[in-house]
């Protein structure tokens, strides 16, 4: 099965064009996962895809990441996470309100789930309800930042590996929200800089908000380093700034993009529906992995 595609930006990033991801089956699977290994980031127009298509297709990535399984009481359905400033009534939270800060973090260039001991393979992120202005979703290839990084540069962070924890980047935002539980369920978890796609032997970038110490290196030269090696495969040359309409679908390698959400009317309603699906061995976790024996976890806490 070919799909029929059109670039989505210069460097990066494909639109899949008459595609109906509601009915995708085992071959439109491995055309998809084809151009997903290829372009990184894939974008579906005008789709109608309810909850259960939209974990039907996550399946077949991969595991479905549940970071709420400790939290939900016994008999208690799974519902797919949602990004969304909405309330129950229909309301929306004030821009002081911790769920506000909490999506003002992810306002900060970020892989998801770089803080779980099993990382995101990939997020497939629906838009339902979208604002007329702001509210863009920013992504930028680690792939295409990495290719024309100077070698000056990525010999500091090659070989090495970065740290990372939750509360580190929602401490950016607000120390309150950083505080909260939900942001402490895991302990510090320690990544290679460099993943390398087992598909085409292709590098990019590894890192995020959530990096908070580098490998070998003392906590400030480190985050400066980190702050560098961001600011670069982050440069405009590398992104792709995506305006919601609803029904849109966009499905992203989280092992070779960063991404960021953008302000909006924190007074207008925006909710998108989110599953991240988690790595496997097949996507080249265990290359990934760092064992903590040798390398030593550092200092807990905020940082």
């Amino acid at each position: 099965m070919q799909l029929r595609t059109t670039p989505l930006a210069e460097r990066f990033g494909v639109i899949v064009e008459d595609s109906d991801l509601s009915a995708t089956d085992a071959a439109g699977y491995a055309a998809i996962r084809a151009a997903f290994e290829e372009h990184s980031v894939l974008l579906f127009r005008g789709q109608e895809i309810d909850d259960e298509a939209h974990l039907r297709l996550a399946r077949m990535f991969g595991p479905v990441e549940d970071r709420l399984s400790d939290e939900r009481k016994k008999g208690e359905a799974y519902k797919v996470p949602e990004v969304s400033n909405i309330l129950e009534d229909g309301s929306v939270t004030s821009e002081s309100d911790l769920h506000t800060l909490n999506l003002k973090a992810n306002m900060l260039w970020h892989c998801d789930s770089t803080f779980l001991p099993v990382p995101a393979l990939t997020n497939i992120l629906i838009g339902r309800v979208v604002t007329e202005t702001g509210g863009e979703t920013q992504l930028a290839s680690a792939r295409a930042g990495w290719a024309d990084m100077p070698e000056k540069l990525r010999a500091k962070i090659r070989d090495k590996g970065l740290w990372h924890r939750y509360a580190h980047s929602r401490a950016k935002i607000s120390p309150e929200l950083a505080k909260l539980p939900m942001f402490h369920k895991w302990p510090d978890q320690l990544w290679r800089a460099v993943w390398t796609n087992p598909v085409n032997g292709r590098e990019a970038l590894y890192i995020a908000s959530h990096a908070f110490r580098v490998e070998g290196m003392d906590q400030g030269p480190g985050a400066t380093l980190i702050d560098e090696l961001a600011s670069f495969v982050t440069r405009p040359a590398y992104v792709y700034s995506h305006k919601w309409r609803a029904g849109d679908v966009l499905i992203w390698d989280q092992r070779a993009v960063l991404h960021r959400a953008t302000p909006w009317d924190y007074a207008r309603p925006r909710r998108l529906s989110s599953l991240c699906v988690s790595t496997g061995p097949q996507d080249g976790l265990d290359a990934m992995r760092l064992t903590v024996e040798d390398h030593p976890v550092p200092r807990s806490g905020v940082s």
